[in-house]
């Protein structure tokens, strides 16, 4: 260790599962970590907002204040892990502007504020560091920020929501409802008690935008980022996905069409040999198709406090070593511009689900609504009427296409609801990764 280089002072806001993991470990692996980066670090104060509030893991009493203002502008280190926007944001740029790096697991905060705090952190030379905003423990933020800065990213798949991964594990693997998943999600911890941040994909949301401007070096505005929950995901679908071959993902989409990007969260049918359709449980994975390097995975708990507090740890001593090796932080690349792709002429494909009369001619009027919208079928399947016990004269199909631009499978699906022929559009989800 470089014993005439001066002790860090690393300042923690926010106390909860994450937070208190992170000063435990700073306290209790201080001489290790001191060893790897060449300094030793002291933990300066951990801003909360009720200092008597009982905590995951003790906290020295002496080190929790409510004084959040002077613990930041007293630090080289500064850990965000308190969540939200304000005063999060304040914070961080109060901090930055005080020329300290800062560390943050805020993706929520990233994804609608990070060029502006990128910005700040470039002015100074310091460095915001995030590895732990999207899936945990994985390391994922670094790979396409450095590893991958030479090539060129074509499209990345992202699990990068674990409650929902575990609903949709639930259905596929045990036959549960949607209903039933999520009250098993919420029993276990894993959905909170208002899972609409999960459920309805703004979570991924976020993780998408991040990883979209990392991939593709352009500024990504969230609220330009497609986006489709679960909610409306039903047992029928899952099974039809299972006999066609296939499982149902929450993916987080980001690809180059020609010269520019499409960024999306939806529901996607993945097929069963695909890397991603064997991610089960509450884990996590991100799959990266690059120019040079082929395909690659990264795959591990995308949630959790021990695990996300090893991303935060990792953020926290590359930040010191900066510190010590001295020189100014690596802004982001954002340069590239990439035009968003309108979300109509994203190619894809459909299953589509529909309940139609069982009688002839059905089958032929069907697939002139395809070829009328430009869209062509790959395979039909007709199942057994839904009701048979109530004689409705009813049966189903299962029709996947063809690759066709969204606003055309878009166009099919109006077209198929308006038919006389059709009694219910019971279902479409999208396919990737065949």
């Amino acid at each position: 260790m470089r014993q005439n280089y001066r002790n860090l002072k690393v300042a923690v806001l926010g106390s909860g599962t994450v937070g208190s993991e992170v000063v435990h470990r700073l306290l209790t692996e201080r001489e290790e970590l001191g060893q790897r980066i060449g300094a030793e670090l002291d933990v300066v104060g951990v801003a909360v907002r009720d200092t008597s509030k009982p905590r995951n893991q003790a906290i020295p009493a002496e080190l929790l204040t409510t004084e959040a203002d002077a613990v930041v502008t007293s630090a080289d280190i500064v850990v965000e892990l308190m969540g939200g926007i304000e005063p999060a944001k304040s914070l961080i740029l109060r901090a930055l502007e005080s020329g300290a790096d800062v560390i943050t697991a805020n993706k929520a905060l990233l994804a609608a504020h990070g060029p502006e705090l990128f910005d700040a952190a470039a002015k100074v030379g310091a460095q915001l560091y995030y590895e732990a905003a999207v899936a945990g423990a994985i390391p994922i933020i670094r790979p396409l920020r450095d590893s991958l800065a030479g090539d060129e990213v074509h499209r990345i798949l992202g699990i990068v929501n674990g409650t929902t991964n575990f609903i949709l594990d639930l259905m596929d693997t045990e036959g549960q409802s949607m209903e039933a998943a999520l009250a098993t999600a919420t029993e276990l911890g894993y959905a909170e008690a208002d899972p609409t941040a999960d459920v309805g994909g703004y979570d991924a949301q976020q993780k998408a935008a991040l990883l979209a401007q990392l991939a593709f070096h352009t500024a990504i505005d969230v609220d330009e980022v497609g986006r489709e929950g679960i909610t409306e995901i039903t047992l029928d679908q899952v099974r039809a996905a299972r006999e066609a071959g296939y499982v149902i993902k929450l993916l987080a989409i980001c690809e180059r069409i020609g010269e520019g990007v499409s960024v999306r969260v939806h529901p996607t049918l993945v097929p069963r040999e695909h890397p991603l359709a064997a991610v089960h449980g509450a884990n996590n994975a991100v799959f990266v198709e690059a120019q040079g390097a082929g395909s690659l995975m990264f795959y591990g708990a995308g949630a959790g406090g021990p695990e996300t507090a090893s991303a935060v740890l990792g953020d926290i001593v590359s930040a010191a070593r900066r510190h010590v090796a001295g020189g100014p932080g690596v802004a982001e690349s954002t340069h590239a511009d990439l035009p968003m792709v309108d979300p109509g002429l994203v190619p894809t494909r459909y299953q589509i689900a529909l309940e139609v009369r069982d009688e002839p001619g059905v089958l032929a009027h069907i697939a002139s609504v395809f070829s009328d919208a430009g869209v062509s079928v790959e395979t039909l399947n007709q199942h057994a009427p839904p009701h048979p016990e109530q004689g409705d004269g009813l049966a189903t199909l299962v029709i996947h296409t063809h690759q066709a631009p969204e606003a055309n499978l878009a166009q099919t699906v109006a077209n198929l609801a308006a038919s006389e022929v059709v009694s219910e559009v019971s279902g479409v989800v999208r396919v990737e990764g065949a």
